[in-house]
């Protein structure tokens, strides 16, 4: 049965849609079945796979709002032949307001994915960076959390409040929601503040942390406006390489069991306090 992974921080720009793009196509590389569903209005996973946005028929928004089943909203073999995508249009944001007065509004993703669950090892949601009835959505079908976590000023500053929603995602609508990995990102080894995010990071969610980390590629930042990932893109470059890396200690970390919580309070603030995310 496929491991629901959503992909997910309330602060935008961390790499959110490139983590989930990249690290799909790797998994599907790797010969692992793989559903790549794009949670985001903006439909940034959808056009970073190489789908055409005017050439889709069925949406996510379809699924949520009950107009079809995930099945019928699923394109095949993209890329790759373990890799199936669920696209999204700015269509989805309307599903918010339609999804109001329905009675079982937050877990209409989870009732959409049950049904495909078998057919998959990995699905991957690349969610908003918002708490929204669509995020919502997204984290109650989800087994666990995926958090990239950008190696930049103030990249620290927001853990304590996406942990609180975890913990309010948990008592409300998904009590078996679980922190698979933080993933550091835009990582400059030249750069004393990337190391000491990296160093904070490390100390505060302990062996949640991948040990690979992604680092700022222009290869990789250049992928998604040719419509495609980066190990079609360019597979040599350092960010291909660094995802395949991801892709294999996800494996990993699910074959052996996921590492122990060393360093994370589920209370909603790592232990120790909050982070320390003055650099002056």
């Amino acid at each position: 049965m496929a491991r629901v992974i959503a992909i997910a921080n309330q602060k935008g720009g961390v790499g959110k849609t490139t983590t989930a793009v990249n690290l799909a196509a790797s998994l599907a590389v790797a010969e692992q079945r793989t559903l790549l569903i794009d949670g985001d209005p903006q439909g940034n996973a959808t056009s970073g796979i190489g789908l055409e946005k005017d050439q889709l028929g069925r949406t996510v928004y379809d699924v949520l709002i009950g107009d079809c089943t995930i099945t019928e909203a699923i394109v095949k073999g993209v890329q790759f032949q373990h890799l199936d995508v669920v696209p999204a249009t700015p269509d989805l944001a309307g599903a918010e307001v339609e999804l109001v007065d329905s009675a079982e509004r937050d877990s209409a993703m989870r009732r959409g994915i049950d049904p495909v669950r078998e057919q998959y090892d990995y699905i991957l949601i690349d969610c908003p960076p918002s708490l929204g009835l669509i995020t919502l959505n997204m984290l109650a079908a989800a087994d666990a959390l995926l958090i990239p976590l950008q190696c930049e000023y103030y990249a620290l500053e927001g853990i304590s409040q996406l942990l609180n929603t975890v913990h309010l995602v948990q008592r409300s609508v998904n009590e078996q929601l679980s922190i698979d990995g933080v993933l550091l990102t835009m990582y400059d080894a030249r750069l004393n503040l990337s190391k000491q995010v990296a160093a904070e990071a490390r100390e505060y969610f302990g062996g949640k942390v991948f040990q690979t980390v992604i680092p700022r590629n222009i290869r990789l930042a250049e992928a998604p406006s040719f419509g495609k990932p980066i190990i079609v893109y360019d597979v040599v470059s350092v960010g291909a390489q660094a995802y395949m890396a991801v892709a294999k200690e996800l494996i990993d970390r699910q074959s052996e069991g996921s590492p122990a919580s060393a360093g994370v309070s589920i209370d909603g603030a790592p232990r120790g306090g909050a982070p320390d995310t003055d650099r002056s």
